[in-house]
């Protein structure tokens, strides 16, 4: 089948149990699973006015003051972090309203397909409104549980969202068991390396909105002790770019 005649059909034939469409997602699911969001900033990424100015105006502000990196910096990074230009199938692990998802999908082959994957309803729904294309599907469904096969997808991403998470190092053990020997992996999420005071009162304000801040070996030693090779990490203010690839 032609990705580009129907990127739905291609990734239902990736999932792993069934889906239903919903809003113009597939949602893995269902309508009747409602997700535990007991901080702040989770209930944040279920709120419909959240979803609607996200790719426009809050983490573009947001990110450039946490890293200095601009958005535009950012998906040029990932793209190449990601080797996408060789890439056929990517996965976007908790990809919000599709903001890096549409645009990294444009970066693959004509074939390629890129699936995001979040649990928030409303993101979905306007990452289906804002960033679907030729080479992208979207799918409802839990990081920590990825519904797909063993080694599925040449590149996969996570980019400022691990720090929400219950289980961010389950989730990233998922990510590696998706992806093919070959495949290149890249994360974006908090860091926690700054002096002592500016660490503390960083990690103080993260905590109270149930943010969650890494250190600088965790998620190095986590890719490393897992197999993954050429493990690489770059630091900006609070946040940290970690990329590997699976040999």
């Amino acid at each position: 089948m032609d990705i580009a005649d129907d990127p739905l059909q291609a990734t239902r034939d990736l999932l792993d149990r069934a889906a239903t469409l919903r809003h113009g997602f597939l949602d893995v699911l269902g309508e009747s699973t409602t997700p535990d969001v007991p901080t702040v900033a989770q209930r944040a990424m279920h709120s419909p006015l959240l979803a609607g100015v996200y790719e426009r105006l809050w983490r573009p502000v947001a990110f450039y003051v946490a890293s200095g990196v601009t958005t535009g910096a950012e998906q040029r990074r990932a793209a190449e972090a990601l080797g996408l230009s060789g890439a056929h199938r990517l996965l976007d692990v908790a990809c919000g309203p599709g903001n890096f998802t549409g645009q990294l999908a444009q970066r693959l082959p004509n074939s390629g397909l890129a699936v995001g994957l979040d649990i928030s309803e409303p993101m979905l729904t306007r990452a289906v409104l804002d960033n679907s294309g030729p080479r992208t599907c979207y799918v409802r469904g839990d990081g920590s549980t990825l519904p797909f096969g063993d080694e599925t997808f040449d590149a996969v991403c996570c980019f400022g969202a691990l720090y929400l998470m219950p289980e961010p190092f389950r989730v990233a053990h998922e990510m590696v068991r998706v992806l093919t020997p070959g495949g290149r992996l890249a994360i974006l999420t908090s860091y926690a390396g700054q002096p002592a005071p500016v660490r503390h009162a960083a990690t103080a304000a993260a905590r109270a909105i149930g943010l969650r801040m890494f250190d600088r070996h965790a998620f190095v030693d986590l890719f490393s002790a897992t197999g993954l090779v050429d493990v690489e990490q770059q630091t900006q203010r609070f946040l940290q770019f970690v990329t590997a690839r699976k040999p």
